[in-house]
């Protein structure tokens, strides 16, 4: 059983043949298929948005894009918190290692035996 997928523009025009109904994810692209269908002769040609409304051909100019301002992209946006001092190094002890102290001194259990 197919499963259904949710488009969010819905392109379709009507030509000699018969109607074309074809989805598209994103509003540039859905504007670009509707004037492809206009320059191949197809009539009656509409999107309809994700809100329900109905956009006919001389319309289609209203789901164009806002221009872009020259704001900078989302990621060579500058936050205004302040960077966090880095953390101190610190040296790893294992448990299981050996001791690195200095052997100087060691206890004498020389040969004083208990009889």
């Amino acid at each position: 059983m197919a499963r259904t997928m949710r488009v969010p523009y819905l392109v379709s025009g009507t030509n000699e043949y018969g109607c074309s109904n074809l989805g598209r994810g994103s509003a540039t692209v859905a504007l670009r298929l509707a004037r492809k269908l206009l320059r191949e002769g197809y009539m009656d040609v509409r999107v309809c948005t994700p809100r329900g409304r109905v956009l006919q051909s001389d319309e289609l100019d209203e789901l164009k894009p806002p221009q872009e301002t020259d704001a900078m992209a989302k990621g060579q946006q500058r936050g205004n918190r302040e960077t966090k001092k880095p953390k101190k190094d610190k040296t790893k002890i294992i448990a299981a290692a050996p001791s690195r102290k200095d052997a100087a001194w060691q206890p004498d259990f020389g040969p004083a035996k208990k009889k």
